[in-house]
């Protein structure tokens, strides 16, 4: 998908500088994985204590 964004050149500069991102797009695509990796951490980190799993080790055996 082609999309025109208006990004500081600067920051543009400086965050393929620091990744390594050998193109614009390459930075763009990684920069978006990233952040929807964070959020979904976010979200997992949110459910900490939340969820009762009550699972113990003979009950994982008798799955098998």
């Amino acid at each position: 998908m082609r999309t025109t964004l208006e990004i500081p050149e600067k920051l543009m500069e400086e965050a393929m500088k620091v990744t390594g991102a050998k193109t614009k797009s390459q930075l763009i695509r990684d920069a978006l994985q990233q952040q929807i990796d964070h959020e979904k951490r976010k979200r997992l980190i949110s459910h900490k204590g939340t969820i009762n799993l009550n699972i113990n080790l003979d009950t994982l055996r008798d799955r098998e």
